[in-house]
């Protein structure tokens, strides 16, 4: 299932594939679900417990860490880093190296439709909504509401893109 056979690709045997996904050269997956006819670019790292949902793109340079959920239909640009740790340390109060005992993983939940610009980084805890666009340099440190585009550091609401209608249409591709 990959475009780039032969290239250097670290797929663990706990991964999950949906049908007609496509894996590009040079990627790291390991205990995590991605979802049917899903591309994965090269230099893509997603971690365990990471789950990918059907007909997403994420783009090259991309790092998905566990606790993140893409929903269908997301797009994730160049070079987009999720975080699940606020407080990140390399040793815990004793001086020894952290475990995965001494942290708790922050759920990061972007939501069906959902486009990521290149260069964003989001903080774990946070839930990008359907629909909603996230300018491309951003830094998300709080829930993004759906429909709307947000741009900057930290980022902001820039406008709502149906705020005329109660309704929240879903782009389906």
């Amino acid at each position: 299932m990959s475009d780039a056979r032969g290239a250097q690709q670290l797929i663990a045997p706990d991964v999950k594939l949906g049908r007609d996904v496509r894996i590009f050269g040079f990627v790291n997956l390991y205990g995590c679900e991605i979802g049917d006819e899903t591309k994965v670019g090269s230099f893509v790292e997603i971690q365990k417990n990471a789950r990918i949902g059907a007909r997403c793109k994420i783009s090259s340079h991309t790092f998905i860490c566990e606790g993140v959920t893409l929903e269908d239909n997301v797009f994730i640009g160049h070079g987009v880093t999720f975080i699940n740790d606020r407080y990140p340390r390399a040793t815990n109060r004793n001086g020894q190296l952290k475990t995965e005992d001494d942290w708790s993983c922050e759920v990061t939940l972007v939501k069906r439709g959902a486009s990521i610009g290149s260069g964003v980084t989001l903080l774990g805890g946070i839930t990008v909504g359907e629909n909603a666009i996230v300018g491309a340099g951003s830094v998300v440190t709080g829930d993004v509401p759906a429909n709307t585009t947000v741009a900057g550091n930290p980022a902001r609401v820039l406008k709502n893109r149906f705020a005329s209608t109660n309704e929240s249409p879903i782009f389906r591709s």
